[in-house]
């Protein structure tokens, strides 16, 4: 069942090259950044991908450790990362998609000339084939 609001634990790793970001819970979900302010950004966009992909492929989104459960190095401290699935969600969903297509050159060269905004016309002609409104 998808939920509209996780927080997951992330360990944030201190080096002299930046800060690596991994959640424990999700084994894969890694980025990284220069700044604090940067790595919980990146963290929080990470975290909202990775469980967008487990919501699409329909399987089980892990539990959440405990922070006070979380090993830690001397160089690493932990950080609560939240994400609104329903607004990360609505983000991903209405991303364009760039599409390729084929016409023939006449009509192509006559669009043109009419200036023809391609994708708004497929994008409505998709609409009315699926009955959008």
């Amino acid at each position: 069942m998808k939920k509209d609001y996780y927080v997951y634990p992330a360990i944030f790793t201190y080096e002299d090259d930046g800060i690596s970001v991994e959640f424990p819970d999700l084994p894969g979900c890694l980025t990284c950044a220069d700044t604090t302010e940067e790595a919980i950004k990146m963290a929080k966009e990470a975290l909202g991908l990775h469980l967008y992909d487990i919501e699409e492929e329909n399987e089980h989104i892990p539990g959440v450790s405990s922070i006070n459960d979380l090993s830690l190095e001397k160089n690493q401290i932990p950080i609560l990362i939240d994400i609104n699935m329903v607004l990360h969600r609505k983000a991903i969903e209405n991303t364009s998609v760039k599409k390729t297509l084929t016409i023939p050159q006449w009509l192509n060269k006559e669009a043109e000339r009419h200036n023809i905004n391609f994708s708004q016309v497929l994008q409505e002609a998709l609409k009315e084939q699926l009955n959008f409104k």
